[in-house]
């Protein structure tokens, strides 16, 4: 059974990065979280669909010298990993 997940992201804020990086870093995000909701199951918190004011993905450390797609990819299984607590 195919089920649509629509995610909106109105503001993501992200302390400790190059302002030049952000847009790379967005762009890892949808990849990741795209391929996450595709691939793994769907949270239980969002089973039955609703609005979430605010999601806290917590906090976590990220080498200086990590690529983009890196901290994305990592940023996005945070977000992910949220929905499921």
């Amino acid at each position: 059974m195919n089920h649509r997940t629509e995610l909106h992201i109105d503001e993501l804020v992200l302390h400790g990065f190059s302002p030049h990086q952000r847009y790379a870093i967005a762009q890892a995000i949808e990849v990741e979280l795209t391929r996450l909701f595709t691939e793994k199951p769907i949270p239980v918190a969002l089973q039955q669909g609703g609005k979430f004011p605010s999601v806290n993905a917590g906090c976590f450390n990220i080498n200086k010298e990590s690529k983009s797609e890196a901290t994305g990819n990592k940023i996005a299984y945070a977000v992910y990993k949220s929905f499921g607590k």
